[in-house]
Formats: structure tokens, sequence, C-alpha cells
């Protein structure tokens, strides 16, 4: 955890790559006080690996969805 007073953290927005690259965690301070905490950002997980995934995942209907939808077609006629 890196600790910054407010004229440090001021002077370092201009390159936030830089100043908070390599910390878990930044601690921004007034007269010793802390005011704010600067945390990294948690990377994204995709939901489904690939969409052959998604589908292996998916439970299948019993009757199969084509069945019901040609039998709700032939009670319309």
């Amino acid at each position: 955890m890196k600790t910054l007073t407010i004229r440090e953290a001021r002077e370092g927005l201009s390159h936030p790559d830089l100043m908070f690259a390599n910390d878990d965690e930044v601690i921004v301070t007034r007269r010793g006080e802390p005011v704010a905490r600067i945390l990294p950002i948690k990377p994204a997980r995709p939901k489904f690996r690939s969409l052959a995934a998604f589908r292996a995942s998916q439970v299948p209907l019993d009757p199969p969805l084509s069945q019901t939808v040609a039998d709700d077609r032939e009670d319309r006629c």
C-alpha cells in the first residue's frame, strides 16, 4: 500500500499509469488524515468461454422446442 499527500497526487495525475501501476492500493491523505483510496480495476471475466461451452451448459428440453412449436401450429389450423 502506497500513501500520498494531496499535493503528490495532484502532481502525479498527469501520468496516472506510471503513478499507480505497480501498487495494489493508494491512500491519499490531507494533513495526515486519509481522504481517498485508489484501488486497481479487476479485469472483467467473460460470462462464457465460447458459444460451444454455453451450448454444452444448457439443459436440453423435453420435448424439443421444435416439436412444441410444430404442435402449437397444428392446433391453430
